[in-house]
């Protein structure tokens, strides 16, 4: 088994250190000697030619090209560029859908050796359980995943009931584990910035450990970013705007450049570029990356390759997703090609592409050719089931009830950033008849801890919908969300996700269209990567083909975030309408009849 706790003291060792120096020296041959490629220099910003000598896990010499030749085992890399490996400072395995293992498996041939896994998904349906199988499913695989504490389960409490309740007392029980790495995105920004004593309580035992402490900055600005940071957070990957990203630098924050908002990219690549310099503080991370994407595209990989298209250096890409990220990360060990260093290294085909030929671990090839060497072994997954605690549902637990014959109705209007609106709308047999324009959307606790009824709300100028799309992957409750044009459709959708255990479905003229069961956790599928890629591709199809999207707001994605109470504006939860800026929670949107 990998023993990842005792990094990165374990190249501390004296016999190691022994062998490197006398490798270096030439005194000895190496292990591993790398022939005949290009380094992209991480500090100096060149891509020079360089032979690497590695001993056990350590690179033990950098020097000039063909002046060694004693090794054990020779890897050519004629023609092509090495990096470190790349390191992702923010990532959820959840939202691949698939098990730790095969997202290993999938990403490490693409040059990711290292991930900051926050598994706050699983741990909102199993609380403190779902943590510790996070940390023990990454214990022997062939990618590096330093996981986080999740902080914010739930997300926005009073406005939501998760399957769990971490408080300061649990955020301090997970950091005294020495397979958690720090706090994660601390979400509950109004909480923090107002010294909520809970917030207070887990921030402080995130710097009381001395571990990292990560943030969710979204739309935080001038004394309220400032009071966010004066808590203790450290990092944001919620950027929103160029002026966003330059005011958080500003703020001393680390950035984590997501790649799942991709229409933001090519502004804060123009923005870094006018810069002129490439600030240190500026890592890369995926954060959600859906399974058709991430097996087509590729995680962090494709995020550097998307930078370089819209116009950065390929040197600036790489350090972002190396050294910078190291740096973040306080570890000396990774994040350079230079002596004395862990040897994670990519040998890349080329600084556009960037098609990963190999990939070295700790001074093992671990990857050639786009395949792993070894297959990882899985954990038992079955912890991770059973957790729908919902009854089948009927077509009028869809319906917003009222009396009278008119009623005005509290709506949340548009997607992603979220406000409040107000329509009148006819009533009929005691239930609201929605209006031209708005669509339905509907929450239901599925965790057993509070009943399971469905709040019913209203969306606005979310589009034209032609049948239903239900949803247990829904940011950060992970309740059974359900949105859709009429009540018949959302039923259809919800009772298959409900029987399957947990996933996706998609319904429309009363039969179902599409479904991907997630059994585990009601997140995740223990399916190999190509069968949970080709059926989560249907579900978007599927959807595509009842909703018509209008970018960049009104896409697929906004989904599954459409319920994230924490961000400002109203949200629907399984408790009602809430709004964490204004205290608000309306647990019906009737406001009143006319």
């Amino acid at each position: 088994m990998t023993d990842r706790n005792s990094e990165p003291l374990d190249l501390h060792d004296d016999a190691l250190r022994a062998r490197a120096v006398a490798a270096a020296r030439g005194d000895a041959p190496f292990d591993v000697l790398i022939v005949g490629g290009q380094i992209v220099d991480m500090v100096t910003d060149e891509i020079r030619l360089a032979d690497i000598g590695i001993v056990g896990k350590m690179i033990a010499s950098v020097h000039e090209p063909a002046t060694r030749s004693d090794t054990r085992t020779l890897i050519s890399a004629r023609g092509k560029f090495m990096s470190p490996g790349l390191i992702d400072t923010h990532m959820h395995v959840e939202s691949s859908m698939t098990t730790p293992a095969t997202y290993a498996a999938t990403v490490v041939p693409r040059g990711v050796t290292t991930t900051v896994w926050d598994p706050h998904e699983f741990g909102n349906v199993l609380g403190l359980d779902g943590v510790r199988w996070a940390t023990d499913a990454v214990r022997d695989l062939p990618l590096r995943v330093l996981t986080l504490a999740p902080s914010c389960v739930p997300a926005a409490p009073g406005y939501e009931v998760s399957g769990a309740d971490f408080d300061g007392d649990a955020m301090a029980e997970m950091l005294s584990w020495p397979d958690i790495h720090g706090v994660a995105e601390v979400m509950n920004m109004r909480g923090v910035i107002d010294r909520d004593p809970r917030m207070s309580s887990i921030v402080q035992a995130g710097l009381t450990s001395q571990k990292l402490v990560c943030g969710h900055a979204r739309g935080l600005e001038n004394s309220d970013l400032a009071a966010f940071v004066a808590a203790g957070i450290g990092s944001d990957h919620e950027l929103v705007s160029n002026d966003d990203l330059m005011a958080k630098l500003r703020a001393g924050l680390t950035i984590e450049m997501r790649g799942s908002h991709d229409h933001l990219l090519p502004g804060f690549v123009q923005t870094l570029n006018e810069l002129g310099f490439l600030p240190q503080t500026v890592t890369l991370c995926t954060d959600d990356v859906f399974p058709d994407d991430l097996a087509n595209a590729g995680g962090l990989d494709d995020v550097v390759r998307r930078l370089v298209r819209y116009g950065m250096k390929p040197q600036w890409a790489l350090r972002a997703a190396t050294l910078n990220a190291a740096m973040r990360l306080g570890r000396n060990d990774l994040g350079l090609i230079a002596a004395g260093r862990r040897a994670d290294i990519v040998i890349f085909d080329d600084l556009d592409g960037f098609a990963a030929d190999t990939v070295l671990a700790n001074g093992k090839m671990v990857a050639k050719s786009g395949a792993l060497q070894t297959q990882p072994t899985a954990l038992d997954p079955a912890p991770l089931t059973d957790t729908m605690k919902i009854a089948p549902l009927t077509v009028d637990d869809f319906r917003i009830s009222a009396t009278g014959d008119k009623v005005r109705i509290a709506t949340i209007d548009r997607p992603r950033f979220t406000r409040w609106g107000e329509v009148e709308a006819d009533v009929q047999n005691g239930f609201v008849i929605p209006p031209a324009g708005t669509t339905l959307i509907a929450v239901a606790h599925r965790h057993g801890k509070v009943d399971g009824t469905p709040r019913v709300g209203l969306l606005e100028n979310w589009g034209t919908w032609r049948g239903a799309v239900c949803t247990t992957v829904s940011h950060d409750s992970h309740n059974l969300t359900v949105f859709g044009g009429n009540p018949k459709d959302m039923a259809v959708a919800a009772n298959a996700v409900i029987k399957a255990g947990g996933g996706m479905a998609v319904a429309s003229n009363g039969k179902l269209d599409a479904i991907l069961p997630l059994p585990l956790c009601g997140l995740v599928s223990d399916a190999p990567m190509d069968q949970v890629a080709e059926q989560f591709a249907h579900i978007r199809a599927a959807t595509d083909a009842i909703v018509d999207w209008n970018p960049p707001y009104l896409v697929f994605k906004a989904l599954f975030g459409a319920t994230l109470a924490c961000n400002a504006g109203p949200h629907q939860t399984d408790r009602g309408i809430g709004d964490v800026q204004t205290g608000q929670l309306l647990e019906t949107p009737v406001l009143g009849s006319q």
